[in-house]
């Protein structure tokens, strides 16, 4: 994971990036008109807003594979801050807290567990 955080949150930051790209690509080919006026001008608007265009719609495809895995994801609740969090693949992180969270016995660590056996 790149960003530290629950995979799902980062499908939906990714979707949030390509639609504030998107925009921006728009948004700078509108300006061209404004700044440089003329039919070369009108061109250009037409190219970024295509780029703009494939861009929201990149966006719309992360959206809505993110929203596919989100109702599939296991739900749980995170050990850390006892909020329910969903889960994807092996390991994920808590959506709130940034935990760690397994359902691999193998991947998981036995620290508190160790712990409580001393306590006893």
């Amino acid at each position: 994971m790149f960003f530290k955080s629950a995979k799902i949150n980062e499908f939906r930051l990714w979707g949030l990036f390509f639609t504030l790209f998107g925009m921006g690509i728009m948004i700078l080919g509108t300006a061209g008109i404004v700044l440089w006026g003329g039919q070369a001008a009108k061109v250009v608007a037409g190219i970024f807003m295509v780029f703009g265009l494939i861009s929201m719609l990149v966006s719309m495809a992360i959206y809505f594979w993110a929203g596919m895995l989100s109702t599939s994801a296991v739900m749980l609740e995170c050990p850390e801050c006892h909020k329910p969090t969903k889960m994807l693949g092996k390991t994920d992180r808590c959506m709130f807290c940034k935990t760690m969270l397994t359902l691999d016995p193998d991947k998981a660590t036995h620290a508190a567990d160790g712990a409580n056996g001393q306590a006893t």
